[in-house]
């Protein structure tokens, strides 16, 4: 009997630590790198930020860098990447984390790299996802918005925004919808469509439909839906509220 607990016991063990290790590879937009790709990717980006830490991160620390690549997935400027360090066996990138001067104590920390430099900018901020944000935003001009959102749509929605003139707009929406039709990713073409669609009631009934809209959609997600359709509304919203430059 013992030796079936032993068991139960080491199979739940095991499972909690995959499922912490799954939660660190499935980082979606988050690049891996090491001692062998980072001077060649590194370099091709406007600005890249970066995170030291342990092989396989999890917590609430990870859970806020997470959420800042999914909100740099609309940035094609900005890599949002890190490095996993091992202290023990190959000490792989333990190599990558002395150049910048990083050790175990520090895990995690942060790096801004602009313009390929080898002289990055240190993160010494609350770490959440807010102020990685402000970060990012006070050493660069990159562009990083809420999470669904995408640049060449908010930039556009903002000149609709500013503009009083109707024909202005008109062109506006047409050029929106030409940017919809280039796109590749089903995902940001749904991202395309709601911005679309706004611009559209927009010019419809005026630009009072955006606060109008905000109020219904917040009102729903206080109601019982699923977890799903509350990330569906979730992501209508931070497209709404980058009509009326909430993010910043």
């Amino acid at each position: 009997m013992a030796f079936y607990i032993e068991r139960s016991v080491l199979i739940i063990v095991t499972f909690g630590v995959l499922m912490h290790i799954s939660s660190a590879i499935n980082a979606k937009g988050c690049t891996p790198l090491d001692s062998w790709t980072f001077d060649k990717i590194v370099p091709k980006f406007h600005a890249a930020i970066v995170k030291f830490d342990i092989a396989y991160p999890y917590g609430k620390k990870h859970e806020e860098y997470t959420k800042l690549s999914a909100a740099g997935r609309g940035s094609p400027e900005l890599l949002v990447a890190e490095v996993g360090v091992k202290d023990y066996g190959d000490m792989e990138n333990m190599d990558l984390a002395e150049r910048f001067g990083v050790t175990k104590e520090d895990f995690p920390k942060v790096k801004f790299f602009v313009n390929g430099k080898d002289k990055p900018f240190d993160f010494d901020g609350e770490f959440n996802a807010e102020e990685l944000k402000k970060f990012i935003r006070r050493h660069s001009e990159v562009y990083i918005g809420l999470e669904g959102c995408l640049e060449t749509f908010d930039r556009i929605v903002d000149r609709f925004m500013t503009t009083e003139n109707q024909s202005d707009k008109k062109g506006l929406l047409r050029k929106a919808e030409d940017e919809w039709d280039k796109l590749k990713s089903p995902s940001d073409q749904q991202i395309a469509e709601t911005y679309v669609k706004i611009m559209r009631k927009v010019l419809e009934k005026g630009g009072e439909f955006i606060s109008l809209e905000k109020t219904r959609v917040e009102g729903l997600m206080i109601g019982r839906i699923t977890k799903e359709k509350k990330e569906e509304m979730q992501g209508r919203l931070n497209v709404l509220k980058s009509f009326t430059h909430d993010e910043l």
